[in-house]
Parts: structure tokens; sequence; C-alpha cells
């Protein structure tokens, strides 16, 4: 079995399933927008999926993987007109919450799919993701948990795929040592190769906030397709 799984076997989870009540913004923005903007993930579905029909045209995409409550993911594509943003989520607030700032904000340029974002990665075409975003994963701290990180060699080759040449892939974390394992299996891919350190340039998250209240160090990491 892969590392990601199989439509024959039960993929490895690098999430906690969690669903939550939706407030009545939430359910009112996700009745009027899921069916112009949602996109449901089904686990062992290998349709390939055609962003410029996505996106109702051609545009650089950018994947977003597990964007929470979507308050920075709204805000990275209201001042990105020019690129698509794709972001895909479990959390059922955080999916209620990014529709209702997509209508709030009219943001043509955005659309929220909800289910395993790995098996959302296999019906994306190789070389056509201009960028993956992958901020604050869960670092699945203990060691015999290890193997559900998101950022792990298999699931890595898979995301690089996915990226034009030049495309880069952006991680952030703040456990240090997440941020280590990360770094050393990015370095490992060969076909990744690190860019030069320079301000991350994406809007801070609640997840950020909430490691920098407890004292933890953030860290990004930037790579792009070589």
């Amino acid at each position: 079995m892969s590392e990601t799984g199989t439509a024959e076997a039960r993929p490895i989870r690098t999430f906690h399933p969690r669903r939550g009540r939706m407030s009545s913004r939430h359910a009112d923005a996700h009745a009027a927008l899921w069916p112009r903007l949602g996109l449901t993930v089904t686990d062992g579905d290998r349709t390939p999926l055609d962003l410029a029909e996505l996106f109702g045209g051609p545009v650089p995409v950018v994947l977003e993987i597990g964007f929470g409550m979507g308050d920075a993911t709204a805000a990275m594509a209201a001042a990105d007109p020019g690129r698509g943003y794709l972001g895909v989520e479990v959390h059922t607030p955080g999916i209620g919450n990014l529709l209702a700032l997509a209508g709030e904000l009219e943001l043509g340029n955005l659309r929220v799919a909800r289910g395993d974002a790995m098996e959302l990665v296999h019906r994306i075409a190789p070389g056509a993701l201009d960028a993956v975003h992958v901020f604050f994963p869960d670092p699945w701290p203990k060691a015999r948990h290890h193997k559900r990180r998101l950022i792990r060699p298999g699931n890595v080759a898979l995301l690089r795929e996915r990226l034009r040449p030049g495309g880069v892939l952006h991680c952030a974390t703040d456990w240090p040592e997440y941020a280590v394992a990360m770094a050393e299996t990015l370095d490992a891919d060969p076909g990744l190769r690190p860019l030069p350190a320079a301000p991350h340039g994406r809007p801070e998250t609640k997840f950020e906030r909430r490691g920098s209240a407890a004292g933890r160090p953030i860290t990004d990491l930037r790579y792009a397709r070589s």
C-alpha cells in the first residue's frame, strides 16, 4: 500500500475528523454558496479535476490544505485576485466560515473543498498547480502517530508532482520537532530546491497566534519545484 492509501485500502488519515455545529451565518452561507463554490472529495475517486472548469477559466491555482477557519485563506485570495485559491478542509464550521467570507468579500477566485486533501491531490493533473500551502498542519507529536503527518516523503512527492516547474510548496509549523522533520523531508526530495529565507508573505493564522502565545517559534519552509 502507498503512504497515502489506495481505493482498495483505507488511507492513513493526516487529520482528526471534525464536524462541529455551524452558526446560522455559516449555515446560510453554505446553503447559498456551496452549489457554486463547493466541491465534495470522495475517497477513492480518481476522476480528473478540471481546474479551468472549476474556476471558470484558466488561472494559476493555489491549493490550500487545511485552512482552519479560513480567515487567512480569504485574505490571501482577496489580495491576489489573479490566482485561483482552492482550499480543502474537513472542519465543518471552518468550511461555513470561509464560504461566508467568500460571499461577504465577493471572492470570485475562491473554491472550497470538503474531504481528505490527499484524495483531492490525486485528482489534480501533474504540473497543474502554481503553489501549495500547508500552514500549521496537525503535528501528531507522539512518535507512534508520526506516520499520520502530512509532510512525509510519499505525500511530498505527490504534491511536488502537481506543481508546475518553479511552483512553490510553502509549509509552516509552530512545533520545532516537526519543523526539523519537515525540513529533512523537503531537503531529501530530489525535485525540490529550497528558496532563500524571506518574509513569508502570508496573513497570521489562528493556529499561529496560539503557538506564539504558548512561546513556540514559527518556522516557514518554502521550496520550489526544479
